[in-house]
């Protein structure tokens, strides 16, 4: 049971659910109808979804047009950010670093927290206390509101590229999960089983740090990771859930 609640298979409320499927959906949009059926497996009642998705339209979460629910905004960045994680952009690596250096101080907690947030998802880690590195493989673009409160730049540290890589990222750790999952995915065999091991899933994808294979440890999950949802995807999108 310590395997599992460590690779963060927890259940599910009607809201995952709800949240679940509406992520996995092209366009991320369904009718009242078609999610009473869909919830049905996984032991959510048409009365406990109807006050769920009440709830979720009042606090943005959905927006409803002609009783066919779909994501709000906020949760459309949400799920550009899933399928990125699923196949994220890189180049090869030529030794060099990416670095950013926060030059604001002074602000709030919450925003420092924000910020703490945002440069994770933009797969950085912090070595010290405003100093954030990785790699400089990824294809993305740099924030432009960042460029006022961080100097972002390449460079090349002195460390050895593996021990700092080690030390940025807890690498072993993150494998151990990955590979606890594709067992779990594997061994799942009802839709509540299934969604909440893909579930768990996609959110350690989230935080994989597309290292280049130099620097992670023999037989990385990743990509092993990757395949698996795309797979569930694309079943759940024949509505094979």
């Amino acid at each position: 049971m310590a395997a599992v609640g460590a690779a963060g298979l927890r259940p599910l409320s009607a809201r995952s659910v709800v949240l679940s499927l509406l992520l996995g959906a092209e366009p991320a949009e369904l009718p009242v109808r078609e999610l009473v059926r869909l919830v049905e497996p996984f032991g959510v009642g048409g009365s406990t979804l109807r006050a769920a998705l009440s709830r979720m339209t009042a606090a943005g979460d959905l927006r409803c047009v002609d009783a066919v629910y779909g994501l709000s905004d906020r949760l459309l960045e949400r799920r550009r950010r899933q399928d990125a994680a699923l196949h994220p952009e890189t180049r090869p690596w030529t030794g060099d670093w990416e670095m950013a250096v926060i030059t604001a101080t002074g602000r709030p907690a919450a925003e420092r927290a924000d910020l703490r947030a945002e440069l994770t998802s933009l797969r950085l880690a912090e070595l010290r206390e405003g100093v954030w590195l990785r790699p400089a493989t990824l294809l993305r673009p740099w924030p432009p509101r960042l460029s006022d409160i961080a100097h972002h730049f390449t460079t090349r540290p002195s460390a050895p590229p593996r021990e700092l890589a080690s030390t940025l990222w807890p690498l072993t750790t993150w494998k151990t999960t990955g590979e606890t999952l594709l067992h779990h995915t594997t061994r799942a065999t009802t839709p509540a089983a299934r969604l909440t091991a893909h579930a768990a899933l996609v959110r350690h994808l989230l935080s994989d740090p597309v290292l280049p294979p130099e620097l992670l440890p023999p037989d990385w999950p990743g990509e092993a990771l990757r395949a698996a949802y795309a797979a569930y995807r694309e079943e759940f999108a024949g509505r094979g859930v």
